[in-house]
């Protein structure tokens, strides 16, 4: 019996952190026609958000990471064009706790009783994820997107050092085909 509470006490801890993955996702994708040798300048069109203080945290992080790859923001007619929006959805993830009581190991009918009570919980977290996308300003053609999730917090810090993480992630191997930088 002391056995089984220690496996059950395992499991119930397993099923919690495995509910809620906190993990940071990026994928990008790009059009596989553009030569981004040709793109050295670029300007922001839009920056869609329901905070107004993302804006300017998302145009610095995007900006820096351009920089570091050896483009120039331009105020306007830039060889490419970035359009970013953040979206925030509610997500929820179930966690089912077990108590470990059910009379032992076995089936019903031959040695016990099965796995005991189970409590489940539903919890809603938000999470946050920016999609910056990069137009040829000439033909309005998507060259390039990129898309970063995570969970998001109630400290405003640390939502601001994931997007930094985020972006960073997201222009890691910018632009196509060039060499890892």
């Amino acid at each position: 019996m002391k056995l089984q509470k220690v496996v059950f006490a395992l499991l119930a801890t397993m099923f919690l952190f495995a509910g809620r993955s906190s993990a940071q996702q990026v994928k990008t994708d790009y059009d596989r026609s553009a030569n981004f040798a040709q793109y050295k300048t670029y300007s922001w069109e839009q920056v869609r958000t329901k905070d107004a203080l993302d804006i300017d945290r998302i145009k610095a992080a995007v900006n820096a990471a351009l920089t570091a790859k050896g483009w120039t923001q331009v105020d306007s007619g830039g060889d490419v064009s970035i359009v970013a929006m953040e979206i925030t959805r509610n997500q929820q993830t179930l966690n089912t706790f077990y108590d470990g009581f059910g009379g032992g190991w076995g089936w019903r009918r031959f040695g016990g009783g099965g796995f005991g009570e189970a409590t489940t919980t539903t919890e809603t977290y938000k999470v946050g994820t920016l999609v910056v996308d990069l137009f040829d300003t000439k033909t309005k053609q998507l060259i390039w997107r990129g898309a970063s999730s995570d969970t998001l917090s109630d400290n405003s810090n640390k939502n601001i050092k994931n997007l930094d993480k985020g972006v960073e992630k997201m222009f890691k191997q910018f632009p196509p085909g060039s060499s890892k930088k």
